[in-house]
């Protein structure tokens, strides 16, 4: 584990990833700089990498032995970052969680921010980002292929038609690996010592997405329903 600024490890990312905009949470005043982050956040954020870690390494172990599952854990540092955090993979294969300080200062308690990291971790425990590669490939076949057998069909418009494609078939699971990472990361905070119920209040506080067509993100509702879920079937609740 590694808790760098995330600034300086910038090309070290590809270019896909899984995450979450989290949105500002409604009733919370936006941090400063990182220097004025509490003291009391830094070691709330680092107990819960310290105890979310080791429980997220093994469970990416037993889904995938063949998986790299040493996380890296990143504080995205620069300053008026929103509050975000995601996942990806770093050119060494590496999976890569980043958290900026704003998030970190957004969250209300440990269970919550243990939440966030879970949530994370089992965005790469799933396999999201290969399995989302997997659905934008065949997306971008199938556009292309229609666009290919139009009339005045070119290279170009064949090219767009394959990153719509790309783009629409990948949507069209995003909200799926959001529900699923909840689910998971429901299981994994648990283990870890935490309350991923009362963690899930931070969905509360966050600006609802809704339901759109091709959204990213899943309702709000659907994602406290889901940690609910997950939480009754490990006797929680």
């Amino acid at each position: 584990m590694s808790l760098r600024p995330l600034a300086a490890l910038a090309a070290c990312l590809i270019l896909a990833a899984c995450g979450t905009p989290w949105g500002t949470p409604r009733e919370t005043r936006a941090p400063g700089p990182p220097s004025d982050m509490a003291e009391t956040q830094v070691r709330t954020f680092l107990e819960v990498v310290t105890r979310v870690e080791p429980v997220a390494e093994a469970e990416c172990a037993r889904h995938n032995p063949t998986a790299n599952c040493d996380f890296r854990i990143v504080v995205d540092d620069r300053p008026g970052m929103p509050p975000n955090a995601f996942q990806t993979i770093d050119q060494r294969g590496r999976p890569l969680l980043a958290f900026t300080t704003s998030l970190i200062a957004s969250v209300r308690n440990p269970d919550e921010l243990a939440l966030v990291v879970a949530h994370e971790a089992s965005h790469h425990i799933a396999g999201h980002l290969a399995r989302q590669d997997e659905y934008a490939s065949m997306g971008a076949a199938v556009f292309g292929q229609i666009a290919s057998q139009a009339v005045g069909a070119t290279p170009a418009s064949i090219r767009d038609a394959q990153r719509l494609g790309a783009e629409v078939a990948a949507r069209s699971y995003s909200k799926e690996f959001e529900l699923e990472a909840d689910r998971l990361g429901t299981f994994v905070a648990a283990e870890a010592g935490y309350d991923p119920v009362h963690g899930a209040e931070f969905f509360l506080r966050l600006p609802d997405p809704g339901n759109r067509f091709l959204g990213t993100h899943p309702a709000n509702a659907e994602r406290i329903a889901a940690v609910h879920e997950a939480a009754r079937e490990i006797g929680l609740i």
